[in-house]
């Protein structure tokens, strides 16, 4: 992939002549920026597929395989679509586009109707559909539809939850819903795909047990996101160890556990082996991890965008494969961040190690995986005493506030209407600055844009020599890496972290 430059957010599709030569040669890097509809065959490729190449004269290229099903292709059974990443451009950047392909991704049109998606990004809902139907070719209703599908044949392919099962998973409300729906898009019934596609039995039928494939697009720097997240890691509740990450979730009434780890043979993915998920659970659980660990992130095109800037140039030929590593559970990190304001990240860990321990959901002994906690909900928080932790009385206040404010829902660890807002809405709260709240943005919500500017760290790795730069002057210096900042803030926290003893958070 060329990277002369940062790809227009209008250009969906790669040129032509480059599609052509990443098909070819089968380059990882280009998976899920389109897929290749073979009109010979009727159906549609990831670029890395290892059937023989067809002819280019049966080729077309698409930018999404929501617009392929929705030219009437079917998916590979070889190469299998539904492993591709997502476009990280479309889903996480600011525009009205990338937000509503967020919150779809987040379920938002199995939970309600179009109209009230459009509702919480203040557009009429005749302008959301024109703005899909130009930008991707398809409605929607259609990404939407295309994604459940592709999620359900995922399952099919590499568990043997039962179909009754997979369907509701996929979050279709009937068994006949789901029959139905595959038949008319895929031209067979889930268990007939089951029977040509299966190459798991990663559960015996009727466990809640299973093993899922998570693609990403490389480079990948998996061990440099799984350091990070053992330095943060909180005993009890999750652990990092021989190259795997492991984490209790669920409800104390139904405990589960997720553990997460290279695939083996050097393909570009992660294995995410899941224990008591239930089936209701197992899409937001899929989709809770790619965000954790960045599978979505588009390396090159970041890099385009950076690479121009003296400072970050050598740091991103360093470590291109750093990912924008964020948290399994918005509230944790927001808590988190508060508790790190001005400590270093071990004093942090042990402050929050005691909040646990004191308002920790506990876990039944037979917990999987042996974890003995949930981390408090905000509910919980809202009303708890605080003091005796280590907490100033700032800090307790900040907490509480905070937990209140979640709680009844004046405040959200969404950004709906934008980052901008975001930052707003935060720092409207006592003790939540500007830093604070960009901290929550990039860790909490995994936002590629999110810059806390006023930063020590940041500001010095800048300046370099031992200066510290103005907040002002970084602010300024960063607009030209927009819409990726977040990216160009870990780079400098992590060369900062190898270089000296530093105390980033």
């Amino acid at each position: 992939m060329s990277c002369t430059g940062p790809r227009p957010e209008t250009a969906i599709v790669p040129e032509p002549a480059l599609c052509e030569r990443a098909r070819l040669s089968r380059d990882a890097r280009f998976d899920g920026l389109f897929f290749t509809a073979v009109r010979s065959t009727g159906i549609y490729c990831r670029p890395v597929c290892p059937a023989p190449a067809p002819k280019p004269g049966n080729v077309s290229y698409l930018a999404s395989a929501a617009a392929a099903e929705a030219a009437g292709y079917r998916p590979c059974l070889r190469c299998r679509p539904e492993l591709s990443p997502g476009q990280g451009g479309w889903r996480r950047g600011e525009s009205l586009l990338a937000r509503a392909l967020a919150l779809i991704e987040d379920g938002a049109l199995a939970q309600a109707p179009l109209a009230v998606l459009a509702q919480r990004l203040a557009v009429g809902e005749r302008h959301l559909r024109r703005l899909f139907q130009q930008q991707l070719g398809v409605s929607p209703g259609a990404v939407h539809g295309t994604r459940r599908r592709l999620f359900a044949k995922q399952l099919l392919t590499e568990t043997r939850l039962p179909v009754t099962e997979v369907a509701l998973a996929a979050g279709f409300s009937s068994l006949r819903r789901f029959n139905d729906d595959f038949r008319q898009a895929y031209g067979m019934s889930p268990s007939q795909l089951r029977r040509h596609g299966a190459d798991s039995d990663s559960a015996a039928p009727g466990s809640q047990a299973l093993t899922l494939r998570l693609a990403y697009r490389p480079p990948f720097d998996f061990d440099a996101s799984l350091e990070f997240l053992r330095q943060r890691a909180l005993a009890g509740i999750e652990r990092v160890s021989d190259g795997v990450y492991e984490r209790a979730i669920g409800t104390a009434q139904a405990p589960a556990n997720l553990r997460v780890s290279a695939w083996p043979g050097g393909e570009p993915a992660l294995a995410l082996h899941l224990q008591g998920v239930p089936a209701s659970q197992l899409q937001a659980t899929v989709r809770r991890v790619r965000r954790m660990f960045d599978l979505d992130a588009e390396p090159e095109r970041i890099a385009a965008a950076l690479s121009a800037d003296p400072v970050l140039r050598p740091l991103l030929r360093q470590r291109p494969g750093l990912r924008l590593v964020s948290g399994w559970d918005g509230f944790e990190i927001a808590i988190r961040a508060v508790i790190g304001q001005q400590i270093s990240v071990a004093a942090a860990r042990t402050v929050t190690g005691r909040l646990l321990a004191r308002h920790g959901v506990s876990l039944p002994p037979h917990a999987p995986g042996g974890f003995r906690h949930l981390f408090p909900d905000a509910a919980t928080l809202a009303g708890a005493g605080l003091s005796g932790l280590g907490l100033t009385g700032r800090r307790i206040a900040t907490v509480q506030a905070m937990a209140t404010a979640l709680a009844d829902g004046r405040l959200a660890l969404s950004a709906d209407a934008g980052l901008e807002r975001f930052i707003a809405d935060w720092t409207a709260l006592p003790g939540i600055g500007d830093w604070t709240a960009n901290y929550i943005a990039l860790r909490a919500l995994g936002h590629p844009d999110a810059f806390p500017a006023g930063d020590l760290v940041l500001r010095r790795q800048l300046a370099g020599g031992g200066a510290t730069l103005p907040e002002a002057d970084a602010r300024q210096r960063a607009e030209a890496w927009r819409p990726w900042r977040g990216y160009a803030v870990l780079h400098l926290w992590r060369q900062a972290a190898t270089s000296a003893t530093g105390t980033t958070s």
